[in-house]
C-alpha cells in the first residue's frame, strides 16, 4: 500500500516513518489452556512472565526509533483486552510523556471473538479442524470467522489511513504502535499488502510480545525488510516471492524483468502474453 500516491495530491502530508505490530505478552491462557474455560476471554491478564517481555519490549522498541532520530514521537493504538491494555502500560515505561502524541482504544483491534467460556477438551477439536477448512474461512462455533476479523481491520486501516490524511500524526519521525493479538496482526499485514486468502493461510503468528516493524521507504512504500531479515520473515510463513516483494518495496527493483511496479498480483498467470497487434492473442 502506497500512501504517498494515495494521500499526496499536492499536499504536504507527512506519513509516519513506521508502523510497529506488537503481540501481547504470555497470558494466562498461552500459558494454561484452562483458563479458557474459567475466564472471560477479554478479560485474560498477563503472567508474571508475560509482564517482563512486555517491558524488555518497550526497551527495544524505543532503542530502535530513538537511535538515529532526535525528534521521534509515538501514538499508540491498543485492544480493549485486559492482556494488551497491560502490555501497552509496561511498554509505556520506556517512553516519556513528552515523546507521545496520544493513545487511543481500538476495538477493532480486539482478538478473533471464540465465542464464551470454552471446554478445554473442545479447543484442541477446533484448532485442527480450523487448520483443516482453513482458517479465513473457519467459524469458531459461536465466534467469528477470520474473515470477519479481516472486515474490521480492513475498517480500522481506512480509519487510520484518515486520520493520516488529516495531519494527525505532523512529526515526520512518528512511529505508530499497535498493540494487538496474534491473529489481528496477521490480517492488518494481509490487508496492507493486499495478500491473498492462500498467502495468509501460509502465515506464523508472532511470539507473544514479538513485534513487527513496516517502516517506510522513499517511494513511499511500507516494508518488513528494512528491519527483519530473510530468516525472520520465512519464520513468519513469507514466501520466497513475498520477502522479494517486501526487498523491492523496501530498496526497489532489482531484478532485469522488472515490470514498473512492487505489486505481486495474483490470477496474472491466466491472461493472454502481450504482442505488438492488440487483437491477435500469441
Amino acid at each position: 500500500m502506497s500512501l504517498v500516491k494515495i494521500l499526496s495530491n499536492g499536499t504536504d502530508t507527512h506519513l509516519p516513518k513506521r508502523i510497529i505490530l506488537v503481540r501481547h505478552g504470555e497470558c494466562t491462557a498461552n500459558a494454561d489452556i484452562n483458563v479458557y474455560g474459567t475466564t472471560p476471554n477479554h478479560k485474560i491478564e498477563l503472567t508474571e512472565k508475560g509482564i517482563e517481555q512486555a517491558k524488555q519490549t518497550g526497551i527495544r522498541i524505543k532503542k530502535l526509533i530513538s537511535e538515529n532520530d532526535n525528534n521521534w514521537k509515538v501514538f499508540f493504538y491498543v485492544s480493549p483486552a485486559e492482556r494488551t491494555r497491560r502490555t501497552l502500560r509496561e511498554i509505556g515505561g520506556s517512553f516519556p510523556k513528552r515523546r507521545v502524541m496520544g493513545v487511543k482504544e481500538e476495538y477493532r483491534l480486539r482478538e478473533l471473538n471464540f465465542g464464551n467460556y470454552h471446554d478445554p477438551a473442545s479447543i484442541g477439536k477446533i484448532k485442527k479442524e480450523r487448520e483443516t477448512y482453513g482458517r479465513f474461512y473457519y467459524r469458531v462455533p459461536g465466534g467469528e470467522t477470520g474473515a470477519e476479523v479481516y472486515d474490521r481491520i480492513s475498517s480500522y486501516i481506512e480509519c487510520l489511513r484518515r486520520d493520516i490524511e488529516m495531519k494527525k500524526f505532523v512529526c515526520e519521525e512518528t512511529n505508530i504502535i499497535i498493540v494487538t493479538h496474534g491473529l489481528s496482526s496477521r490480517m492488518f499485514l494481509m490487508k496492507w499488502f493486499d495478500w491473498t486468502i492462500e498467502q495468509f493461510e501460509d502465515l506464523n503468528r508472532m511470539k507473544t510480545s514479538e513485534f513487527q516493524v513496516l517502516q517506510l521507504g522513499h517511494g513511499g512504500e511500507y516494508s518488513l525488510a528494512f528491519q527483519h531479515d530473510d530468516k525472520k520473515l520465512r519464520e513468519w510463513g513469507l514466501s520466497p516471492d513475498m520477502i522479494e516483494d517486501q526487498k523491492c518495496k523496501a530498496y526497489g527493483p532489482t531484478g532485469i524483468n522488472w515490470q514498473g511496479t512492487c505489486d505481486s498480483y495474483p490470477f496474472m498467470d491466466c491472461f493472454a502474453q502481450d504482442s505488438d497487434d492488440e487483437n491477435t492473442i500469441i
